[in-house]
């Protein structure tokens, strides 16, 4: 039996929106860095939401925690 238990959840879209922030803040690179969980939980997280306002609250979280370093959904991240 694989030592997998759980299967892999689908990779989530990068919206244009996320992309163009990245890129205008700066962070393309310390979003990269992130492990490929912490990207697609990211991803899911903006885009699960309906409203734009839901939408770029979340975003805005996450650039600050990029920009921080040490955080990860709001929660000290050793990475």
């Amino acid at each position: 039996m694989s030592p997998r238990l759980r299967p892999l959840r689908p990779r989530e879209p990068m919206p244009d929106f996320v992309r163009e922030a990245l890129e205008e803040r700066g962070l393309v690179e310390k979003y990269e860095a992130r492990p490929p969980y912490q990207r697609n939980d990211y991803l899911l997280w903006i885009n699960k939401v309906k409203r734009e306002e839901t939408k770029q609250k979340h975003l805005n979280q996450m650039l600050e925690e990029l920009e921080a370093g040490g955080v990860y959904m709001g929660m000290k991240w050793n990475g």
